[in-house]
Order: C-alpha cells, then sequence, then structure tokens
C-alpha cells in the first residue's frame, strides 16, 4: 500500500529519524507505485509519491527528498522533463534522479543523462535492484554535499552538528574556539562530560531549542566573558537533520583600546563608537554601556568633532574601515 500521497504532504512526516532516507516515487501507475513502496518502506525509506510531473514539482517546492525515483514516461509532463525542471532550481542540484523506463534506446537514455538524471534502471523494475541503486546514489550524494559545504568553510572556524548536539565535523580553528566555551563562560552546564565530538552544554541546548522552534528565530547564540564576546550562527544545512555552523570571536576590549589609540578618543568614546559600528541605536548602546541615552547623544557629539564627520553612518564607516585595516 502507498505510504503518503504528495497531496496530503506539508514537510517530511513527523517523527523520521533524520539519518533515514527519504524517497520520492513519481510514477503514473498504482500497480508500480504499490509494489515499489511496500518494498522500499519494508527496506527501512521513507516514501513520498507523486502521480505525475506537476506534482512532483508541487512536492519538490515544499520537501527535499534524499533521492527521487522518476518514472520516464507519463502523460503531460514527462520524466524528462520533470527533471529538466527541478533541475534548474539550483538547490536540488544535487539531487539524485534515477529513471524507470522501459525505453532500452541509447537516445532515451542519453536524453535521461542529459537532463540530469544519474542512472535508470529499466521495467519491470527489481525491486532489490532499485534498493541497492538507492542506498549507492545516496551515499554517494551525500558524500559530495559535506564536500560542497565544506569547501570554503577552512578559513573560518566551522562545523556540522546534529540536533542532538554531535558534530560531525570541525576544522581547526572551530576545535580551539569551542574549547573555550567551558560553564565559567556560558553559565553552567548540566553535568555532561565536555567532548570534542559535541557541542558544549549551553550552545548544544540553545541549539536543540532553535529547531525545535522551527528554525525561525534568531539564529545566532552569543556569549560574553571578559570583553570577549563569542557567537555561533547556523548557515545552512549540508544534509536533511544537519546544519552548518560559523564561530566568531570579538575582543571588544582589545577593539575598543584600538579604536582610542587610532582616533585620538577616550575609551569611552570608543566603546560608543564600536557599538554605532555594529548598527547599533542610541537606546541600544545606552543599555549595553549602562548609561543614558542623553549621554550616549553627548558622547557622539565628541565623536563626531574629533573624527570629522557629521553623520552617524560616516562615523560608523570610519569604525568599520579601521578594523578591517586590523
Amino acid at each position: 500500500m502507498v505510504e503518503e500521497s504528495v497531496d496530503r504532504i506539508d514537510s517530511i512526516p513527523v517523527g523520521v529519524p533524520a539519518d533515514r532516507t527519504v524517497v520520492l516515487i513519481v510514477d503514473d501507475t498504482p500497480d508500480n507505485l504499490a509494489l515499489l513502496s511496500d518494498a522500499l518502506h519494508s527496506t527501512g525509506y521513507t516514501v513520498l509519491v507523486a502521480l505525475n510531473g506537476e506534482a512532483a514539482l508541487k512536492c519538490l517546492a515544499r520537501i527535499t527528498p534524499d533521492i527521487v525515483l522518476m518514472d520516464a514516461m507519463m502523460p503531460g509532463m514527462d520524466g524528462f522533463e520533470t527533471c529538466r525542471l527541478l533541475k534548474l532550481d539550483r538547490n536540488r542540484t544535487h539531487l539524485p534522479v534515477i529513471f524507470m523506463t522501459a525505453l532500452t534506446e541509447s537516445e532515451h537514455v542519453v536524453q535521461g543523462f542529459r537532463v540530469g538524471g544519474i542512472d535508470y534502471v529499466t521495467k519491470p523494475v527489481k525491486p532489490a535492484e532499485v534498493c541497492a541503486r538507492i542506498a549507492a546514489h545516496v551515499r554517494r550524494a551525500r558524500t559530495q554535499q559535506y564536500t560542497d559545504a565544506v569547501a570554503g568553510l577552512e578559513t573560518r572556524a566551522a562545523l556540522i552538528a546534529t540536533v542532538d548536539g554531535a558534530i560531525r565535523w570541525q576544522n581547526t580553528q572551530a576545535t580551539t574556539q569551542l574549547a573555550r566555551y567551558d560553564d565559567a563562560q556560558t553559565g553552567g552546564g548540566d553535568g555532561e562530560d565536555a567532548s570534542p565530538c559535541r557541542l558544549p552544554d549551553p550552545l548544544r541546548r540553545w541549539f536543540r531549542s532553535w529547531v525545535e522552534n522551527g528554525c525561525d528565530v534568531h539564529a545566532v547564540y552569543e556569549t560574553n566573558a571578559n570583553g570577549v564576546r563569542r557567537t555561533v550562527r547556523v548557515t545552512g544545512s549540508p544534509i536533511r537533520g544537519e546544519w552548518v555552523m560559523i564561530l566568531e570571536e570579538f575582543d571588544d576590549v582589545a577593539r575598543t583600546a584600538s579604536l582610542a589609540a587610532q582616533f585620538g578618543i577616550t575609551s569611552r568614546e570608543a566603546e560608543v563608537l564600536l557599538w554605532l559600528s555594529r548598527g547599533k541605536t542610541n537606546r541600544d548602546i545606552g543599555d549595553i554601556l549602562d548609561m543614558a541615552p542623553r549621554t550616549v547623544n553627548k558622547h557622539l557629539e565628541h565623536l563626531f568633532r574629533k573624527l570629522h564627520v557629521e553623520t552617524r553612518l560616516a562615523a560608523a564607516a570610519l569604525a568599520i574601515k579601521a578594523e578591517q585595516r586590523q
């Protein structure tokens, strides 16, 4: 029996483990759907179904499965056109598509590969063969997604983690920064031992809460200790159930001293300038530095005169340029 109809699916079914492979079958023949759905479901896959190309594209607008099993010949939009259209979305270029076809002529095989297919099986399909090919292509696609995700991250402190706090990958910069997230700096833990393969407890709790709230709240964790502000920013998901995190450190004490020295201003004025360059309002700066908004205004008046500027934007631009030269 077919497990799910695409018309009733708005997201990956609730309760599906993050590491469980999701297969989208696109076929207009009920017997084929039932055979494949039952075989894949019994193997441990989560199965989604679309009865035609249009329904498949609607499904893919809401859901990213791990692989698509596509009938080549369907009424209306055939499998070749459906594959071509889904591959136009750069977020779907990695998605493996296996064609199912009775067409064994070379031009049809070539057409499948030309539109972005990765493999094909001939009808009548053999469920055991299909399952083996799915496993191989999903494994290869995930490896490529990891390669793409970590490319370019080596110059920044970055890691890939799951919702339960397990770290799947991290570079040396991230390892160094994570070691500084001890309980004394972050407000206590829950008694678990620190581990280089797990997120620190406070960060892990925040991350789990962020995911459980639908990933729709502010995706930045921040802590401050001894004048050093540390942030962790969630930037994306290399594969379902895992996220990329970028770690940054800002030494506000050293930065304030640098601004004071460069521009010949007082330490308090340098603090105001620092937070001004980070887009804070006068009220925000007052709250951060524990001063009244009118006092912030007085410091800004002195800053404008000393920096030879007339606006907040110009003062902030000078501070940002100075930081970039460091």
